[in-house]
């Protein structure tokens, strides 16, 4: 059959927390929706002169010739529903999310296609159960033709659809109360990245797992409050949720939240498996999703363990989300936050330029709060970089000024786990180990898995001649946080550890593997190339060297010209060896 194109009214649908209905009571709710489909859903399409085009499982798609058919059925349709709810559980109520529009289509074999049924899908997802979104063409072409309000909530990047899309949601007063939910006003989100850990979802049908899936999950929220960065919503809030189906953009309006955490725990004999997923409250977007499967024998200690995992986990994918979010706004209209976020971005390219651009956006986040702690240790670590990786300005210049960052940082806020790692490194340059693993050791004692905590322990370990010790601290660094700013130097410290442990072999492959990733970055070619130089293979030292040079022709000023006070004489030593083994040019 050829395929055709015209224009219509599309009109696209889904049962909103159809997962968690279907895995509560399956046969229930499929008959629940067989009976809704013929009782209500079809004789409205027929009556509002649409055609059905599919049933999906959890929802249906209707194609219209006319746009105000198609809204007055969404409405009859949510309007019935919320009646035929309001005498059920709000745990088994089945609800609709719609979403309408209007666009050309390609209809071929009975079936619609094209960007005009993709925006329509998109629009449903934005919708609340209950609630119909549509798009600004819809807005346009029913506006004082049907008695309704229309909310602006502005132009929407929907997946895979390559414009913006202007979106309204229909307020009505026919429709207020069950029907749309009560409109409520949102809570202004604060300047940190915000989140509300919902209690687990019991699907075991064991009652006795209900108090561990809430002890679950009120140790996640305990965990991550303890991280500076997080604005955490204490459990008498966001336990209200429990037992209730309500969509988590609804949940982000009420609590004022960017994020929520939300999940469920399955127990079949003696294993569990719990699931977890980060979500955008605003647009409704996974940021990240886990399964955790563990035998039942010890609870606390797999409460433990379930705790730990999802909390390692959140908060780098939190951390990963907010710099997307920072660099998608305009730099003309960047807060403290989202200007410490974009100065965090650059830092993570690990490059002299990069470095530059950084410290202009602290500066600028510094600007705009004054009182903001990590906007100061933002500004320490590119003044460390300046002078200890780049090159670009004096190590005494550095030292003070990286020092009087930190310290300010501690003194707005004495509590910030960050400020306490920025201080440490900021003795460290100082060559003062001892200082500096005290501020450590307070760092992770305000937030035990802070990563930035274990790797400045962990160097200054190194540091201070027990490089064994200080691995450990640099690989529980890099199991917290895989990813990050700070990736390349955690990296080149491991392979100083090898290094200084006399494990050569392991320091080469630990250097490789940072110029795989940072080709640009200066540090790990020394270490590349004195390891080398220790294993006898000069031709490929000598290269290391070569290529080292290439990236920073100041590659050893600061080894060969000097002393640098967080290095230990014999250390210095050691490593001027192997430079010179590898052909470091005399002065």
């Amino acid at each position: 059959m050829t395929a055709t194109r015209r224009l219509a009214a599309i009109l696209a649908a889904d049962v909103a927390g159809y997962s968690r209905l279907i895995g509560a009571d399956e046969g229930g709710t499929l008959r629940g929706l067989k009976t809704i489909q013929i009782e209500l859903i079809d004789p409205k399409i027929a009556a509002h002169n649409g055609r059905l085009v599919k049933t999906t499982g959890d929802g249906f798609l209707v194609e219209f010739s006319s746009v105000v058919d198609a809204l007055r059925c969404a409405v009859e349709i949510q309007c019935e529903m919320a009646e035929r709810n309001a005498v059920v559980a709000l745990d088994r109520r089945i609800e609709f999310r719609v979403g309408i529009n209007v666009g050309d289509v390609v209809v071929e074999n009975g079936d619609i296609f094209g960007d005009g049924v993709n925006v329509a899908a998109r629009l449903e997802g934005l919708a609340e159960p209950g609630g119909i979104c549509v798009s600004a063409r819809v807005q346009e072409d029913v506006v004082g033709k049907l008695d309704l309000a229309f909310e602006d909530v502005g132009e929407q990047r929907l997946k895979n659809i390559a414009r913006p899309v202007r979106v309204y949601r229909i307020r009505d007063s026919e429709m207020a109360g069950e029907a749309m939910g009560a409109v409520q006003p949102s809570l202004t989100l604060p300047d940190r990245p915000s989140v509300a850990v919902l209690p687990l979802t019991n699907m075991s049908g064991d009652l006795e797992q209900e108090f561990f899936a809430d002890g679950i999950a009120e140790d996640i929220i305990t965990a991550l409050s303890r991280y500076p960065s997080l604005f955490v919503i204490a459990r008498n809030s966001s336990f209200t949720y429990k037992g209730r189906a309500v969509d988590v953009k609804q949940i982000g309006r009420d609590l004022g939240v960017r994020y929520v955490l939300e999940g469920s725990l399955r127990k079949s004999a003696n294993r569990i498996r719990i699931t977890a997923q980060l979500v955008e409250a605003e647009t409704g977007k996974h940021v990240w999703a886990e399964r955790y499967d563990r035998d039942l024998a010890d609870i606390f200690v797999v409460q433990d363990e379930i705790t730990e995992a999802v909390t390692v986990a959140v908060a780098p994918a939190i951390a990963h989300a907010e710099l997307q979010r920072a660099i998608r706004k305009p730099p003309g209209n960047l807060d403290a936050w989202a200007a410490y976020q974009r100065g965090m971005w650059h830092l993570e390219k690990a490059t002299v330029s990069d470095d530059a651009v950084a410290e202009r956006f602290f500066g600028q986040a510094v600007d705009l709060d004054p009182t903001f702690a990590d906007a100061y240790c933002g500004l320490a670590e590119t003044q460390t970089r300046a002078a200890v990786v780049f090159n670009t300005r004096g190590l005494a210049d550095a030292q003070n000024s990286v020092e009087t960052s930190a310290r300010l940082a501690v003194a707005l806020d004495g509590s910030n786990a960050v400020a306490h790692a920025c201080l440490s490194v900021a003795l460290f340059l100082r060559g003062d180990h001892h200082g500096a693993l005290v501020e450590a050791e307070r760092a992770l004692t305000s937030s035990p898995n802070l990563a930035s905590g274990y790797w400045r322990r962990g160097q200054a370990l190194i540091f201070s001649g027990q490089p064994q010790e200080g691995l450990r601290d640099l690989q529980t660094s890099l199991a917290l946080e895989p990813r990050g700013v700070n990736l390349a130097h955690r990296l080149t410290q491991v392979a100083a550890g090898y290094y200084f442990s006399r494990a050569y072999e392991d320091a080469v492959e630990a250097s490789k593997n940072v110029i795989r990733s940072f080709p640009n970055f200066p540090p790990p070619y020394r270490w590349l190339a004195a390891a080398l130089g220790q294993l006898g293979r000069f031709d490929e030292a000598n290269a290391a060297l070569e290529q080292g040079l290439r990236v920073s022709p100041a590659l050893f000023d600061l080894l060969s010209r000097g002393h640098p006070p967080w290095i230990r004489p014999q250390d210095q030593a050691h490593l001027l060896e192997g430079l010179r083994k590898a052909g470091m040019p005399e002065e």
